[in-house]
């Protein structure tokens, strides 16, 4: 199946995914593992994040050297430093003129909504399967390449990439 991802920006997907699919429990992270926190600032850094109200919420502010676009269905919903976006088309296109790549952040409906679209997602896989509320959505692993793992202790970081997306890549440098 071609990528919906389609022509401007690289869309990547980034989230640290528990053995069970758990991404959150009552609006936190049920782990803490600062590497991974450093990890995510150096990956993201530069580029913008796309990320839902609740997501925003459960941070607290924009996270310095990065765009923030917050995904929300309040029409009123505003906050310091942050772009808003009513859906993901709209969020998608502000982030077109914005620094980087686009970076998917959660929570969870968004991952899900950007699966489609996405040219690569970043995982960190923690070797736990914490009680949970929130999951990363399941995906086609035929449609996706591995494209490198390091192994940490306690959390592997995966990168995938779509199986198509090197395609995209190819016809882009041919174009």
């Amino acid at each position: 199946m071609p990528s919906e991802a389609g022509p401007g920006k690289r869309i990547v997907m980034v989230a640290a995914v528990a053995e069970n699919g758990v991404i959150g429990a009552d609006g936190d992270i049920p782990w803490r593992i600062p590497e991974d926190f450093a990890h995510f600032k150096r990956i993201t850094l530069g580029h913008t994040l796309v990320m839902g109200r609740a997501t925003y919420d459960s941070i607290g502010r924009p996270l310095p050297g990065r765009t923030t676009v917050v995904l929300t269905r309040d029409p009123d919903w505003h906050a310091d430093g942050v772009l808003v976006a009513h859906d993901l088309d709209s969020a998608l296109a502000l982030a077109e003129d914005l620094p980087g790549d686009i970076v998917i952040a959660g929570g969870s409906h968004l991952y899900a909504q950007a699966m489609a679209r996405a040219h690569e997602q970043v995982l960190t896989e923690v070797h736990q399967s914490p009680e949970g509320d929130t999951y990363y959505p399941e995906f086609d692993r035929a449609e996706w390449v591995e494209a490198s793992r390091t192994a940490h202790e306690g959390y592997d970081i995966v990168r995938w990439r779509r199986v198509d997306a090197d395609a995209d890549a190819d016809a882009d440098a041919d174009g």
